[in-house]
C-alpha cells in the first residue's frame, strides 16, 4: 500500500514560537520554510487569508521547496468575511495573481467562512462558477462553520463543481461532518480540547490514520493539517501521524 496520496503538513510553518522546539536556535526565520520543506511535503498559508503577498514573496516560497512540494493558500478574507462570497471577480482576481507564481506546486486552495456567514443557494453556485470559469487550473476546498452549509442542496453543489468538503476537527468548536464531495479530501485538526493549543493522542490519530487508509483505497487524495500551533503540538502531531500511516504501509 503506497501513501503518496496523502499530504500531511500544519497550517503555516512561520511561528517564532516553534523555536527549539521544531526549528533550530539559531536558524533565521527567511529559512524556516527551506528546514519545514525536509520534514513535511505541504503546508497551507494563513498569510494569504490575511493580506495579498507581492508576488516576489510567493516567488521565493516557490524557490525554497522541492517541486514535490505543495502548498495550499487561504483565500483572502475579503472574498469570504467582508464581501461574503458576492461579486467576487476583482478581489478574486488580485488573489490569483499574487499566488500564480505557486499554481504548479499548488494544492486546493482553502475558502474558509465565517460562523455568521449561511448558505445561499444562487450566490454560491455563481462563486463557484466564476471559480471553475477562470481558475480552473486549481483545486477548491470549502471549510463552512455555519450548519447550512451541511445540508444537501450545498453538498450537493460543491459536488457538482468538485469543491472538497472541509472536515474540520476542532473538539466540539466548529461544526464536524466527514462529508466527501470531491476526490481531494480535506481535513483540517484545530485541536481536540483547547482551540489551536491542544494535542491529540495516539488513539485519535490512528482512528485517522486508518479513515485514511480507507480513503485512498478508494482513490481519493488526503490533505491533512495541523492547525494546533500553539506550543508546536502542530508539528508534533503531524510527525506522528505521518509515523503512524508509514507503520501501517509496511505492516
Amino acid at each position: 500500500m503506497k501513501l503518496n496520496n496523502i499530504h500531511i503538513g500544519t497550517s503555516g510553518w512561520s511561528y517564532k514560537s516553534w523555536k527549539d522546539i521544531f526549528y533550530p536556535t539559531n536558524l533565521k526565520p527567511t529559512s524556516y520554510l527551506q528546514y519545514y520543506a525536509q520534514y513535511f511535503d505541504t503546508t497551507e498559508i494563513n498569510t494569504t487569508f490575511y493580506h495579498t503577498p507581492r508576488m516576489s514573496t510567493t516567488e521565493n516560497w516557490a524557490k525554497a521547496v522541492p517541486l514535490s512540494f505543495t502548498f495550499c493558500a487561504k483565500m483572502n478574507r475579503y472574498v469570504t468575511q467582508l464581501k461574503r462570497l458576492k461579486e467576487p471577480e476583482e478581489p478574486l482576481q488580485r488573489f490569483f495573481t499574487a499566488i500564480e507564481p505557486l499554481q504548479q506546486v499548488c494544492g486546493p486552495v482553502l475558502i474558509q467562512l465565517p460562523p455568521s456567514l449561511r448558505f445561499n443557494y444562487e450566490v454560491t453556485e455563481y462563486f463557484y462558477s466564476v471559480l471553475k470559469r477562470a481558475y480552473n487550473r486549481y483545486y477548491f476546498a470549502l471549510e463552512a462553520r455555519h450548519t447550512s452549509w451541511f445540508e444537501v442542496d450545498s453538498l450537493n453543489l460543491m459536488t457538482k463543481y468538485n469543491i472538497a468538503f472541509v472536515i474540520s476537527q476542532s473538539g466540539n468548536v466548529f461544526p464536524y461532518a466527514e462529508v466527501v464531495t470531491d476526490t481531494n479530501i480535506y481535513i483540517r485538526f484545530h485541536g481536540p480540547e483547547a482551540l489551536y493549543a491542544s494535542s491529540y493522542s495516539y488513539e485519535m490519530l490512528n482512528a485517522y490514520a486508518d479513515k485514511f487508509v480507507h480513503w485512498i483505497k478508494e482513490g481519493h487524495v488526503i490533505w491533512a493539517y495541523f492547525n494546533n500551533d500553539i506550543n508546536g503540538h502542530a508539528v508534533h502531531d503531524a510527525q506522528l501521524l505521518k509515523e503512524i500511516l508509514n507503520k501501517k504501509q509496511c505492516s
